[in-house]
């Protein structure tokens, strides 16, 4: 009788403990996201790079008909455009941990009874919805150059859109923890987004590339991502579906770790 009700307390005891770091991660999601519906300047300005690669880049690169095997350029960048728009908001979002420690808001975040897992956890869920509106944006404005989806592919590039969305802004965040001035910050993003941008195969077919390239691609998180979209929306692809998502799934659960390491090494101040 006294191990079962041991058991039972014990059973209630992890319930409540779960429902405090749901009610804690749910704080955190929700202070992000109100701050994103605040700033709408920032959907604007970050969605307008996408759009002009899309129709400046893939009209003019369109016009000297480049071989991309089934589709016309425009549309096979599209994919990787929306990728390109992810990647940019997700990373860029660290500088908001360098904003939050010169106005003292993490000092009071981190002495709170709150695990740092808790708030790097929180705070990368928040840095995501600002990737899935200009994600959705760009799939409205998609329907302009013939995109068209069925319910399956636009749950699938929901599903992709969230993944990369979640371990590029854990790279952010990451970065964000070890630095401690915005120019700093900008100077290492830039060494980040670049590449993972250029290198993911958004703009040109992977079987194209030369070997050291195509190396340097398969560690690219983003590389997946685009394969993955392009499979969703148009149906091609260098690597089948699923094996892409598991890949970046581990991507996603690797950088995750990463993160939560490095918030818990954080300095405050």
């Amino acid at each position: 009788m006294e191990a079962t009700s041991t058991i039972l307390l014990n059973n209630v005891i992890n319930v409540m403990t779960f429902t405090e770091s749901l009610g804690r991660l749910y704080a955190l999601w929700l202070r992000e996201f109100k701050v994103f519906i605040r700033e709408r300047s920032r959907l604007i300005a970050s969605t307008f790079t996408p759009v002009l690669w899309l129709f400046v880049i893939g009209s003019g690169f369109g016009s000297t008909h480049p071989s991309t095997g089934v589709v016309d350029y425009q549309k096979f960048i599209f994919p990787g455009i929306v990728c390109m728009s992810v990647i940019f908001s997700s990373v860029f979002f660290g500088s908001y941990i360098i904003w939050d420690r010169k106005f003292d808001f993490l000092k009071s975040v981190m002495v709170a009874p709150v695990s740092r897992d808790i708030v790097f956890i929180g705070k990368t869920l928040g840095g995501m919805p600002n990737s899935l509106v200009q994600a959705a944006i760009l799939l409205v404005i998609g329907l302009t150059i013939g995109i068209n989806m069925d319910f399956i592919s636009l749950v699938q590039t929901v599903i992709i859109v969230l993944l990369l969305s979640f371990s590029l802004t854990s790279v952010g965040l990451t970065i964000g923890s070890y630095i401690e001035s915005l120019e700093g910050f900008q100077l290492i993003i830039s060494f980040v987004v670049f590449p993972l941008f250029f290198l993911s195969g958004a703009l040109f077919p992977l079987k194209s590339l030369p070997l050291w390239l195509l190396l340097l691609s398969a560690i690219d998180p983003a590389t997946y991502a685009v394969d993955s979209l392009r499979a969703a929306i148009l149906g091609i692809s260098s690597y089948s579906f699923s094996i892409d998502v598991v890949v970046l799934l581990v991507f996603t659960i690797i950088l995750a770790i990463f993160g939560s390491y490095s918030f818990r090494r954080m300095r405050a101040v």
